[in-house]
Formats: C-alpha cells, structure tokens, sequence
C-alpha cells in the first residue's frame, strides 16, 4: 500500500488534502494539496527521485567514443541508465524511438531521452 493511498488531512485546516501533480526542474511529482490554505505534501519517493536526478545532474562523467561500424557511439554510464529506468520503467521497450542525439554548439553534443 502506498502512504499516498491512504485520506490525508492538512494539519491547519484539517481538511482532506486532495492529489495533484507539481513539476519541478521537469519532473511531475505526485503531492496532495489542501484547497482551503494551499499547503502542499509531495510524495517522499518522488522527492528522492529528484534528489537523485540533481546529484547526477551535477556530475561529470567521463565515457569513451568508439567506432562500431560507420557510426560513433558512446558509453552511457550505467548510474545514469538506471535512473532512467527506475523513472521510466515502460520506456524500455520504446528506447530506440525515444533517443535523441543533436550538436549544441561545436565540442558539446546533447542526448536527449524523451520526445
């Protein structure tokens, strides 16, 4: 059972706090909020999900670039596949179609997962 299941009231107004999606640097999370002062919960497993997206985020790796046949490819680290995976679980089978690779200027390529 998840705790955002259960009816959960707002300490001030004590009032049943009604569920909602906030975003935050691009994540949805899901939180409650009461309609009466506007105080919002936001769920403790998406919080850590986003404080480990920002300790990857500010992290640097360093990959290689290898030749597999015509192409260039480089190694994603396997921290940052898992992330992925834990937030996106049904996005394994769309990986291909999902993936996006494009220059930002000229030594700084982006890949980008998502639409």
């Amino acid at each position: 059972m998840d705790i955002f299941d259960a009816q959960i009231l707002c300490k001030q107004c004590k009032k049943e706090m009604n569920k909602t999606i906030v975003e935050r640097d691009g994540f949805e999370l899901r939180a409650v909020e009461c309609s009466q002062c506007k105080q919002q919960i936001i769920h403790p497993a998406d919080i850590n999900g986003l404080e480990h997206f920002k300790e990857l985020r500010n992290k640097t790796f360093n990959v290689k670039l290898r030749i597999v046949g015509n192409s260039h490819a480089i190694s994603i680290p396997k921290e940052m596949v898992e992330f992925i995976e834990d937030q996106h679980r049904q996005m394994r089978r769309q990986m291909d179609d999902m993936v996006r690779l494009c220059f930002e200027d000229f030594d700084t390529i982006r890949v980008r997962f998502g639409p």
